[in-house]
């Protein structure tokens, strides 16, 4: 097949990474789009970092022009969190017979709380002969890990995961999601009021495409699928995380007071008909200078069993992520396919290509 021709769908602080982990696996950037008017017309190399590559950003409302013209092998999606914020994105791919994998959080398992618009996706990219998909730090971190060490218990009661993360190192949209910055009636009323309602409304919610679920919301979704689990119940809640003294925030452009939000903590609860408990937290905020990333899983059972992670570089981890399971995307069947259907991660010795099935 040759050389892998990957298009890059946001430019901001993810696709520094990812743009040059693709060229250093022997692949190449063949396009990249952003709205951003300071980014667009910047030669991409400019943004890893390196020479120019004789590929500048152009706006994405060219991108399915382009698309169509330029058929890529794959195009990598590093823009926001929530599935509704990046369905042009993925729509302008799938439409184009374009494989995409993307850093979206809640597109690691989608169908637990945006099942329209994954059908939506599946069913064009089925038509259109091409795969969709989500990965990044959860794929390994919060799934494949513990799903691996689950296979070494002889018993399994309950599963408790809580990680953290500097809401700096990922964008304004990100840090917003998390209500950074809002003093606490506000994150009441825009954030953890969300959360207050019964399952039948969360339903409802979920059905018109209208959730907002947390992180881990579709990590357990995953988590369950992938070790044979049946949901009976899932709940989540968000609360705020506060500092005592003010924090700057560069992303949002703003100096947090002391005693206002710099982030939140959701905890998501799933019961399952197997009896086994899946209680996760992401934990996501401004940090305080000595403040550190860190990923602590417990399994309770027989025997009890812990992996605890300290100051994970966690953007990068998610962009070598996402570049090495490319080929597992274009080797999967067409629609959208969750990473829990595909091989476990792999480091890749060889270019991308050569792990391509023919």
């Amino acid at each position: 097949m040759g050389k892998l021709r990957i298009a890059q769908y946001g430019c901001g602080k993810m696709a520094k990474y990812t743009m040059r982990y693709v060229y250093e696996k022997g692949g190449e950037i063949v396009a990249a789009f952003d709205v951003n008017p300071e980014i667009i017309g910047r030669d991409i190399g400019e943004i890893m970092g390196g020479p120019a590559r004789g590929v500048k950003v152009r706006d994405a409302a060219e991108a399915d022009a382009v698309l169509a013209s330029l058929k890529p092998d794959a195009c990598i999606i590093t823009t926001m969190s929530l599935m509704r914020d990046i369905r042009d994105a993925l729509l302008v791919c799938a439409r184009n017979g374009v494989d995409a994998i993307t850093t979206n959080e809640e597109a690691i398992f989608p169908m637990n709380s945006s099942p329209s618009l994954t059908r939506e996706v599946d069913a064009l990219a089925k038509k259109t002969g091409c795969t969709i998909s989500g990965s990044g730090y959860q794929d390994v971190f919060w799934g494949n890990l513990i799903a691996t060490l689950a296979g070494a218990m002889h018993k399994i009661n309950k599963i408790r995961g809580s990680s953290s993360y500097n809401v700096e190192d990922y964008g304004i949209a990100l840090a917003k999601a998390h209500g950074a910055g809002l003093n606490l009636a506000d994150f009441e009323k825009e954030i953890a009021a969300a959360d207050n309602i019964s399952p039948a409304e969360r339903q409802k919610l979920i059905d018109r495409g209208e959730f907002l679920p947390s992180y881990m919301w579709n990590v357990n979704g995953w988590l369950a699928e992938r070790l044979g689990l049946t949901v009976k119940s899932q709940v989540q809640k968000c609360v705020p995380q506060t500092h005592d003294k003010e924090l700057h925030s560069e992303t949002l452009g703003m100096t947090i007071p002391a005693g206002y939000a710099t982030g939140m903590s959701a905890v998501v609860t799933t019961e399952t008909e197997e009896g086994v408990t899946l209680e996760t937290e992401c934990v996501g905020k401004v940090y305080a200078p000595e403040e550190f990333d860190r990923n602590d899983w417990t399994l309770y059972g027989e025997p009890d069993t812990q992996v605890v992670i300290n100051r994970p570089s966690t953007v990068e981890l998610t962009c070598a992520t996402i570049v090495n399971r490319i080929p597992d995307l274009i080797n999967a069947a067409p629609g959208y396919v969750t990473t829990d259907l595909m091989p476990v991660n792999r480091y890749r010795t060889k270019p991308l290509d050569a792990y391509l099935i023919r």
